[in-house]
């Protein structure tokens, strides 16, 4: 299918930023018609930015390369369940569906601690599906902090 598809450039994404050190999270971008727009993964410690998650950067290659900070119809493929921040900035650029892979217990924005997708108070709505490829997106991050602890 093809949520499953893009979930697959995602994970591929999350793996290039393990092997660079960063917390394997990776993210596509793509239109309606599924042409992808911006993929990237996570960045902060490269770039000493806590804003450098793999969402927010594939949302400003996006914008940037549209000319426009509203991405209406635009889906994201993200291997973890967003943070706050990164819900709220899919908020702010009108994406129309957010797929994700591992659920995230301890900070995840998108219905495991709060849901920002559905606020009532909000402007716009995300469609929200997780689950997607959920054993390898889990895995990748399961390893990764595995070896973090070996090495500490």
């Amino acid at each position: 299918m093809e949520d499953e598809k893009y979930m697959a450039l995602a994970l591929e994404e999350a793996r290039a930023g393990a092997a660079g050190g960063e917390v394997p999270v990776g993210a596509v971008l793509t239109d309606a018609e599924g042409r992808v727009l911006a993929q990237d993964h996570n960045r902060p410690v490269s770039t000493n930015d806590p804003t450098a998650h793999a969402e927010i950067l594939v949302l400003r290659a996006a914008a940037a390369r549209a000319g426009n900070y509203r991405l209406t119809g635009a889906r994201l493929y993200v291997t973890l369940e967003p943070c706050p921040m990164c819900a709220g900035a899919l908020l702010q650029a009108r994406v129309a569906r957010l797929i994700y892979g591992a659920a995230d217990p301890k900070s995840g924005a998108a219905g495991s601690v709060l849901d920002l997708s559905a606020h009532p108070g909000l402007n716009h709505r995300l469609e929200v599906r997780g689950g997607v490829l959920a054993g390898p997106c889990a895995e990748v991050l399961r390893d990764f902090f595995a070896a973090v602890r070996e090495r500490s």
